[in-house]
């Protein structure tokens, strides 16, 4: 009986022990936060993983990509023993260098892109233009998410007749047909605009302003309906009582708690940008000519899509996959920042 009891008492001493261990390790472990909940959950989307993979792979290839691009040019440049200058050694130099024995060539290790009409490398000219494209989607956007996030965090927080006001300027804006009025506005402004900032700088300004002028309804919706419920929370109302000013529990209590669906917002903008830009661009209306953005490397090989359907669909390509990763990148953003979701 004596050895009974003694095996009870070591199995109740052992199952103590790992209790204690358990809770042990449960109160060492790091507390959970919003963020860390977020970015778990959102490891768990599998097209959102992959969606943000390829961005960042776009991201860095137009970034570092050049210096790479240089740098294996003149390599294959000593090793055919025709070494280049250093006048010669640079991305926009090679970028416009003409291969007249090269025209229209299919895509090689030569020219993993392959070439244009004029012998010019479609490599480096995608290069190129994805730092215009992804630039034009990116001020865009934050042109956009500004505008809409300061008027519908005013409208939501102040209601009443700003409210009206705003919101009435919202639908106005929202009756707009986009994509005339940017074909007229960059009629009507590209020459003043080129000749005061530059063909390059003064077209980019125009465009990226524009887009995101007429892109910020949405948001300011969206703001505004998360300012209504959020300003009669009682975080709000204990910030009142406290004396702290409007603008303050306007902008570092209650925003901060907007930035989830604002994010996602955000995301998709990019490539609503992205796509406005290589729309104008395919009518001819968008950067010079001597500049390539994708949208312009689409516009310029639609012509040769039979004899070199490389040409327009590369590119095309491009436009495509970076959309699409940036919508899988807000699906993925919005289910991970749903609170109804939360572990």
């Amino acid at each position: 009986m004596s050895e009974a009891n003694r095996v009870i008492d070591l199995s109740a001493s052992n199952e103590a022990g790992a209790i204690y261990a358990l809770q042990l390790n449960e109160l060492n472990r790091p507390p959970r936060t919003l963020w860390g909940d977020v970015w778990r959950r959102f490891r768990r989307h599998k097209l959102a993983i992959t969606g943000m993979l390829v961005l960042l792979f776009f991201a860095l290839s137009v970034i570092v990509g050049p210096s790479l691009y240089v740098a294996w040019r003149s390599n294959q440049a000593e090793r055919a023993g025709m070494p280049l200058s250093d006048f010669d050694r640079t991305f926009t130099k090679m970028m416009e260098q003409l291969d007249y024995t090269a025209l229209m060539a299919k895509p090689s290790l030569q020219h993993p892109f392959g070439t244009d009409e004029l012998g010019r490398d479609l490599l480096a000219r995608s290069l190129y233009g994805g730092r215009v494209s992804l630039s034009v989607g990116v001020v865009a956007m934050l042109i956009a998410i500004s505008l809409g996030t300061l008027v519908g965090a005013s409208a939501g927080f102040f209601g009443g007749r700003i409210d009206q006001i705003l919101m009435r300027l919202t639908d106005l804006f929202l009756s707009l047909p986009v994509l005339p009025l940017l074909l007229l506005t960059v009629y009507l402004f590209r020459d003043p605009v080129t000749k005061l900032l530059g063909p390059i700088f003064g077209i980019f300004t125009i465009v990226v302003v524009m887009i995101g002028a007429l892109a910020w309804m949405s948001t300011a919706r969206i703001v505004r309906a998360l300012f209504l419920s959020l300003k009669e929370k009682e975080f709000v109302e204990a910030a009142t009582c406290l004396g702290i000013p409007r603008s303050s529990i306007m902008f570092r209590h209650i925003l901060p708690n907007a930035f989830s669906p604002i994010i996602v917002a955000a995301t998709l903008e990019v490539g609503n940008a992205i796509i406005t830009e290589s729309v104008l661009s395919f009518l001819g209306v968008g950067f010079p000519p001597d500049t390539p953005t994708w949208g312009r490397l689409v516009t310029d090989g639609n012509q040769f899509l039979q004899a070199a359907p490389w040409m327009p669909l590369i590119p095309g390509a491009l436009i495509f996959l970076t959309v699409l990763s940036i919508n899988f990148m807000g699906d993925g953003l919005r289910d991970a920042l749903d609170p109804r979701s939360r572990l």
